[in-house]
Order: structure tokens, then C-alpha cells, then sequence
């Protein structure tokens, strides 16, 4: 997608930034790399051999000539401490959360996405229709995976997804509502492209509140599952200023004729939805005061 001579992904500028991925969240629990520690250890053992290099004698007296004073010593001590410091932030991931060994319970792989399948993108654009009404059957994980990583899936070594991003800046966050789907249990789930995986953010079976929200609409309290689009502007904005609030509506777009096209090979219904309490769904949510909610799109089989 032309931006305005904007090239959507980062090429040789490098624009294409992980490391705001998260922006509102909380830090979680610190967890430090051991081969940072092994290496802090060395350090200990060099300035503790400074401190007591010459002295052979168990008790050491900082007032003789060679000896180190006790500001010295309360110095090296601080620097170790800052080290150590360092060390348990390095083990932090960019998105800002605990490495994934620390997040094993809430944290739920996706089936691979397939790509290759028979219905052609020909046969998709000829058959996409806005479908409001589900069956009661349930959705496999695979096609809620599947889903997903059409809209926001990464296709690239360099991080490059499914839709273009102006600047390769990624505004939109994706979270599951999910209802009715094998081998998922009933809660609401942020989608994280990086690894293909879902991130428990909430237990319980939130479809009908967030139905409320939506001004009543039966089919996002009937869905198996709704996917919800949000976006943090200030991702955008901070480099294209306001003209940035047009990007991130254009990538919405974009994302979800995605997640159309991909329903209809899939052979499920979707439809987009933008009527809604902005607050209602933000609470629901738990959502950061910088991230808003822009689409609702609830899937099921019909």
C-alpha cells in the first residue's frame, strides 16, 4: 500500500519498531538470564581480588599504604549492584513482558497457519458477504489461529505481517473473545504475532456483556468467538503526526478484509462492526487509556 511515498514496511530505514509493541502494559515479574549472572560473578570475583590484592592477611586494614578505603569498597559495591540490575532488565523481552518460560500457564500456542488452500483469492473477493447469523458449532483452534494470523500474522524474518503498516509501525493489537472454541477455555485472549500465541489476559465467557456494548447486536453474542481490533495511535502519530490517525484507519481496513477473505475459505461468517460504546468495550477489555477499540468482528460456522 502507497502511503504518501511511505513505503509500508521498514526497508533500509529500519522502521519497523518491536520495541513499543506493548505500550500501557505492565512490566510483570523480572527474571534474570543466568548466563548474565555467570558473567556478574566473574566481575565480583575481579573487584574483591582488587580489593584484597597484597593482602595476604585475613584482617585487612584499609588505612595502610596498598589498602582500599571504605568509600572504595561502598563504590564497588554499588557498581555490582547496578550490574545486577541490568542484568534482570536484559532478560526482559521487548514487548515488555517476562521471557515466555515464565508465562507457560497463560500463554497458548497456535496451530501453524496453512498456506496453501483450494478456494482462490478470485473465489474469496467473489464470495465475501457480511454474515450475522452462526450455527451452534463450535470453532476449531486452528481456524481461530488461522484467523488471526491473517490479519496481524507475521510473514517475514524482518517482521513484516499480512497488512501493511505505514512506516512498519504495527498500531493494532488483536484480542479473542472466545465463547465456543475446542480446546480453548472460555476467556479473552490478546493475540501476539511474534510467537503465533495467545496471551490469557481474562477468564469467562464475556460475549454477552460485550454484546451489551455493541448496542445489542445479536451476533457478537452469538458468535463462537469475536475477534476485536484496537489500536494505540500514538504508535503512528509519533512519527506522521496527525496525518498518522488516517494510517491506522487505513490498516484497519486492511486487516479486517483480511480476516474476510480468510472466513470465506474457511467457510465461515464474519461481519465488521463499528457501532459500539468506545468506554463499554475498553472496560471489558481492560484496556489502557492509550489503546481504543476500532472493530468488532465475531465469526462462527453457518
Amino acid at each position: 500500500m502507497d502511503w504518501g511515498g511511505v513505503e509500508d514496511s521498514a526497508g533500509s530505514r529500519g522502521a519497523c519498531v518491536e520495541d513499543d509493541a506493548w505500550i500501557g502494559e505492565g512490566m510483570g515479574s523480572m527474571e534474570v538470564n543466568p548466563a548474565i549472572v555467570s558473567s556478574m560473578s566473574i566481575e565480583l570475583d575481579i573487584v574483591l581480588r582488587i580489593l584484597y590484592s597484597g593482602k595476604e592477611s585475613k584482617h585487612l586494614d584499609p588505612t595502610q599504604t596498598g589498602g582500599v578505603s571504605m568509600n572504595n569498597r561502598i563504590l564497588y559495591v554499588g557498581i555490582i549492584l547496578i550490574l545486577l540490575t541490568i542484568a534482570g532488565c536484559a532478560s526482559l523481552t521487548a514487548e515488555g513482558y517476562p521471557s515466555p518460560d515464565s508465562r507457560e500457564e497463560t500463554i497458548i500456542p497456535l496451530p501453524a497457519p496453512q498456506l496453501e488452500r483450494e478456494t482462490s483469492i478470485e473465489e474469496a473477493l467473489l464470495k465475501r458477504r457480511s454474515v450475522r447469523e452462526y450455527s451452534r458449532e463450535s470453532l476449531s483452534l486452528a481456524e481461530i489461529g488461522q484467523l488471526l494470523w491473517a490479519a496481524q500474522g507475521i510473514t517475514s524474518e524482518r517482521g513484516y505481517r499480512t497488512a501493511p503498516s505505514a512506516g512498519g509501525l504495527y498500531p493494532l493489537e488483536l484480542y479473542l473473545l472466545a465463547g465456543d472454541v475446542e480446546g480453548l477455555i472460555q476467556g479473552i485472549y490478546r493475540y501476539i504475532p511474534q510467537e503465533h500465541t495467545l496471551l490469557k489476559t481474562s477468564d469467562g465467557d464475556n460475549r454477552d456483556e460485550l454484546q451489551g456494548a455493541a448496542l445489542g447486536q445479536s451476533s457478537v453474542g452469538e458468535g463462537c468467538a469475536v475477534i476485536v481490533i484496537t489500536a494505540v495511535y500514538e504508535r503512528t502519530t509519533g512519527k506522521y503526526g496527525n496525518r498518522g490517525i488516517r494510517y491506522v484507519h487505513m490498516e484497519v481496513g486492511s486487516a479486517a478484509e483480511n480476516i474476510y477473505l480468510q472466513a470465506v475459505s474457511l467457510d465461515l461468517g464474519t461481519v465488521f462492526i463499528g457501532a459500539f460504546d468506545d468506554e463499554g468495550v475498553k472496560a471489558i477489555l481492560k484496556l489502557d487509556e492509550a489503546e481504543q477499540p476500532l472493530g468488532l468482528m465475531p465469526v462462527g460456522k453457518h
